[in-house]
C-alpha cells in the first residue's frame, strides 16, 4: 500500500491508537486513501521489506539503516522516536550513533539519545497480543507517554 502498517492487524492497533492520543486524525479503513493524516508524526520502518518467515537477518537490518539514518535526519526537530519491537530499537540506536548496550530495550522503555528521547514498545502485532506479550492497555500508556512529552 506504501503506507506502513496497512493492511494487517498491527496497523490496526497502531493507527487507532495514534487518533485516539491525537496524534492522527480521520479514519483508518486499512487502505492508502481513507485520508487518514498523521499529526506531527511519521512512520517508518526499520527494516523495509517483509524477510522470509518475518525474521530479518543482521544484514537486511544494516542495509535497511541506510534508509533509516536520512530518514530520522530529515526532521531537524525531532524529539521522540517509537522503536516497536527490539530489532526497530536496536536500529535506531545504532542510526542515532549510539551503542546498543547502553540503550536496553524494555517495553515501555523511555531514554535519552541526544536531544531525542527513545521509546520502545512490543511490537504490535497480532502474536504479540494474541499471547498477551502485548495488551492495548500496554500499547495506549505508551502512546500517553510520548503524547504527554510533545505537550511540554
Amino acid at each position: 500500500t506504501g503506507r506502513p502498517f496497512t493492511g494487517d492487524y498491527a496497523g490496526d492497533l497502531l493507527y487507532g491508537t495514534l487518533i485516539a492520543q491525537g496524534l492522527a486524525r480521520g479514519e483508518f479503513k486499512a487502505r492508502p486513501d481513507d485520508g487518514l493524516q498523521l499529526v506531527q508524526t511519521a512512520i517508518t520502518n526499520a527494516v523495509r521489506c517483509v524477510p522470509p518467515e518475518n525474521k530479518p537477518v543482521g544484514g537486511e537490518i544494516a542495509t535497511c539503516r541506510s534508509f533509516l539514518v536520512p530518514t530520522i535526519g530529515r526532521f531537524p526537530n525531532l524529539r521522540a522516536v517509537l522503536a516497536l519491537g527490539s530489532i526497530a530499537h536496536q536500529s535506531t540506536v545504532r542510526a542515532l550513533g549510539e551503542r546498543v548496550a547502553a540503550y536496553p530495550f524494555r517495553h515501555g522503555g523511555r531514554q535519552e539519545a541526544g536531544s531525542i528521547t527513545l521509546f520502545s514498545s512490543y511490537h504490535c502485532s497480532r502474536y504479540n497480543t494474541n499471547t498477551g506479550v502485548l495488551t492495548e492497555a500496554m500499547f495506549v500508556n505508551v502512546f500517553k507517554e510520548i503524547a504527554a512529552l510533545l505537550q511540554e
